[in-house]
């Protein structure tokens, strides 16, 4: 619907000889007919890209990626619903700069509609990319058959009749394609530095820390990391005065980090996480959770997970810290 078509009738007959728009009563009360108020800033159209290509190439990898970049990923959209999207996007005033689209043969009827999706962006002057995932048959069948999956488009053939139809299917936005990543001997990690080299700019991608203190008596966090165990320092539960305080107090924090080898151990543990940042990096992880435990979560993980996020947000780092078990006591 266009901004003349969502006009009231009576405002459309008014303004359809040209004349300026006013606001028009309707009902008794005053009714603006103009579309975008006076100074009002244009909507920014946000960067779109597509991602395409063939089941079992690496779509979702590649998605994941964009996502860990900061783009607003949608998995299997109509491609009839992109020019849709894209407008909600322009409406986020700046919240939703960019998108990816993931677009592929499982929309089946859906799917035909792209040429005309394509060419409705086009007309908006929207700025689009196409990523292609391309991979040998053999490299696909092995991938089928290591997942025990059949290929959407197989029906009751083989994997190779489907990847044939597929191919069919795709040769012409392949054709298209703005960039072609072909994955026959690509592992993910090296799909992900693809992508990375070409949307992650020249800054390095962001490395996005949890720091998470806890207690060993209410089991393991399950999505840690790293874990690194505080037990071997004084617990201040034995000294009375400092027993119902937590971490978070300036005495308990200075009586943990008075103790023998309380800093050493934070000086480093943070340039051991330098280390492994980098190399969680060059792997294609964006995400790491540090869990730092003691045994109720309350004094000594607390006051060092304190110290390890700060020196980690210091150092650039982007850092969530999370007290699991403090106050449960």
């Amino acid at each position: 619907m266009t901004e003349h078509d969502a006009q009231p009738t009576a405002d459309r007959d008014q303004t359809a000889a040209g004349e300026p728009q006013q606001a028009a009563e309707e009902n008794g009360a005053q009714v603006s007919t103009d579309a975008t108020p006076a100074g009002a800033p244009e909507a920014a159209i946000p960067e779109l890209v597509i991602i395409s290509g063939m089941s079992g190439a690496g779509r979702s990898t590649a998605a994941k990626c964009l996502e860990d970049l900061g783009w607003f990923v949608v998995d299997n959209l109509p491609p009839a619903l992109i020019p849709t999207m894209v407008e909600l996007g322009a409406r986020s005033q700046g919240n939703v700069a960019r998108i990816a689209v993931v677009v592929d043969v499982r929309g089946r009827r859906f799917f035909d509609n792209l040429r005309e999706s394509l060419a409705d962006l086009d007309s908006r002057g929207v700025t689009r990319r196409i990523v292609f995932l391309e991979s040998s048959d053999d490299a696909l069948v092995r991938r089928f058959e290591s997942v025990r999956r059949p290929h959407p488009l197989q029906g009751d053939g083989r994997i190779v009749d489907g990847i044939a139809a597929e191919r069919e299917l795709l040769r012409e936005l392949r054709g298209d394609a703005d960039l072609v990543i072909d994955t026959s001997s690509l592992n993910v990690h090296e799909l992900r530095a693809k992508m990375d080299a070409q949307f992650a700019g020249e800054e390095e991608p962001e490395l996005r820390a949890t720091v998470m203190s806890f207690g060993f008596k209410y089991g393991l966090p399950v999505d840690a990391d790293l874990v690194a165990d505080m037990r071997f320092l004084p617990n201040p539960h034995w000294v009375p005065e400092l027993r119902p305080y937590t971490g978070l107090n300036e005495e308990v924090a200075a009586y943990v980090f008075n103790q023998p080898g309380a800093k050493e151990f934070l000086d480093r543990y943070a340039e051991l996480l330098r280390l492994i940042a980098a190399g969680y990096r060059r792997e294609g992880k964006r995400y790491v959770t540090i869990a730092i435990g003691c045994t109720g979560g309350k004094h000594r993980s607390v006051a060092m997970s304190e110290k390890l996020a700060a020196r980690l947000a210091a150092e650039g780092v982007e850092t969530v810290l999370v007290h699991r078990d403090m106050g449960r006591e």
